[in-house]
């Protein structure tokens, strides 16, 4: 971001709201505007310090552009960044991108099937799957909430992984400790329900999620407190087990596996120890004491257990609902919900899509805009963006605003289409709302809108009004047909590839 131009007299001091602390820059509202200022390393400023205080205007610099200013500044003290299709949308970004101006950033369900892909400062690639996408951000508290499904192994390579290249982690991750485990055996049984399914299989990702939340809710489950009792852990795994052997007979089941597992989940209590806390009362005592807290969803509404293309879902609550069960957090606390959306759309796995473009044009999407799961490597199904779909996601998330990433990818074709309507085929009907009948889907064509492209790179493009006019077209066609504002849009990977609008 570029410094914005400012004037101040020198000789009369400068009244500031404080908007967000972070390292040795303090960040402030200025009563002459919204500019965005920083206070130097000698004027330290705590958490708790007064909302406004008086500071000599010879000691400020100007560092940020306004709109950038503004869109963050403005943002309530719990926020939220969601996704708005079947998942991939690039909301790991934006979480980091915003986690600078939060104390603390909560992911509130789902499992390692969730895979950020952000980038530090120098450009280096982190592909995070339990971290929240805030732990590239020094000062910054992650939660993992009550409403994910945790695998040790996979966390502690997560933590390794992030330690090995500089990103310190050491009291700076909370687990809460009512969060489900998720063991080795239910990624074995996560496949074997899949093979067991045929040609009908839901595409999971076989990272053991679907049935690690199915014991949660037979509740034979085992959760993070348990670790801290290992007398009864041994039990309960027994018990769980055994389960899943008389349920798949491919699962072969006997002592030996269970003491393997209970000598490994011994070292692993040892080491988690520190992280395990009651986030839910942490969560609410942040509130109390004014900290700022963004929320980061997994997968995306499109994908959600009750609203998403059932069966082809993830197993919990990605839409806003699931920020309340997900982190113990009152929903009269919730504040600015950001739901972030591709330019177009994709999705992994199995299940309706009805603006996929099939063929090698679909693969000029693919390959334009690197479409190939973080988690999984799997290519990604791709198409035009679904009008109808999003708008259906925002009446049930109520976004303030929305994220447009991956405008860029768009950049080299010569038209591009919206998704704007559903029809039956047979009858030319119109169907009014996204259908829950999969039944109805396979019956219903998509009406399409076309607009110009612009066919010029825009990657390097930071400010709203240079893009092109084609570009402001689509942007803002979209807006009028969902009906809720886009704040940001993505040009590319970086750090700095968003455009505050």
């Amino acid at each position: 971001m570029t410094a914005a131009s400012l004037t101040l007299d020198l000789a009369n001091p400068v009244s500031l709201r404080r908007v967000s602390s972070h390292g040795g820059s303090r960040r402030w509202v200025g009563h002459h505007g919204p500019s965005f200022l920083r206070l130097p390393k000698g004027l330290r400023c705590s958490r708790r310090a007064p909302a406004r205080v008086l500071v000599p205007a010879a000691a400020l610099t100007a560092v940020e552009e306004v709109g950038a200013v503004d869109r963050i500044a403005s943002l309530s003290q719990v926020a939220a960044v969601l996704g708005t299709q079947w998942g991939d949308e690039g909301k790991g970004k934006l979480v980091d991108i915003l986690a600078r101006n939060f104390d603390v950033v909560a992911r509130c369900q789902g499992g390692a099937n969730a895979g950020h892909t952000i980038y530090n400062a120098e450009g280096k690639k982190f592909a995070l799957h339990l971290v929240p996408s805030g732990i590239l951000n020094e000062e910054t508290l992650c939660i993992i909430g009550n409403g994910a499904v945790v695998h040790l192994p996979g966390l502690f390579q997560e933590i390794d992984g992030l330690e090995s290249n500089g990103v310190s982690c050491e009291g700076r991750i909370l687990v809460s400790d009512r969060a489900h485990l998720l063991f080795d055996f239910h990624q074995v049984v996560d496949g074997l329900r899949e093979a067991e399914l045929g040609n009908s299989l839901i595409g999971t990702t076989k990272r053991g999620i679907g049935p690690c939340y199915s014991s949660k809710v037979i509740r034979n489950g085992i959760r993070v407190c348990d670790l801290r009792h290992m007398d009864t852990f041994v039990q309960k795994l027994d018990t769980l087990m055994r389960d899943a052997a008389s349920r798949f007979e491919g699962f072969k089941y006997n002592v030996d596996m269970l003491d393997k597992e209970v000598d490994s989940y011994k070292k692993f209590a040892e080491r988690l120890d520190p992280f395990i806390s009651d986030t839910v009362h942490v969560i609410n005592e942040s509130i109390l004491q004014k900290k700022s807290i963004l929320v980061e969803g997994g997968q995306a509404t499109m994908l959600d257990i009750d609203f998403g293309t059932y069966p082809f879902v993830t197993s919990s609550s990605p839409s806003a609902g699931g920020i309340c069960t997900g982190l113990g957090i009152a929903p009269r606390c919730l504040g600015d919900i950001i739901g972030v959306v591709k330019a177009y759309t994709t999705r992994v796995g199995s299940g309706p899509f009805p603006t996929e473009i099939l063929g090698k044009n679909g693969d000029v999407l693919r390959v334009a805009g690197m479409e190939f799961g973080t988690t999984t490597g799997r290519p990604r199904r791709c198409g035009w963006l679904d009008i109808v779909a999003l708008k259906y996601c925002c009446q049930i998330n109520g976004f303030s605003s929305l994220n447009l990433t991956k405008l860029d990818v768009l950049s080299e074709l010569s038209e591009i289409k919206l998704g704007i309507s559903y029809r039956r085929k047979n009858d030319g009907e119109k169907v009014e709302s996204f259908p829950a009948d999969l039944h109805l889907m396979e019956q219903t064509q998509v009406d399409y809108e076309v607009l110009p492209g612009w066919q010029c790179d825009i990657s390097s493009i930071r400010n709203y009004k240079d893009l092109p006019s084609m570009a402001h077209r689509y942007v803002e066609r979209i807006e009028e047909l969902v009906g809720v504002p886009i704040h940001y849009i993505g040009v590319g990977p970086g750090r700095d590839a968003l455009i505050f609008k």
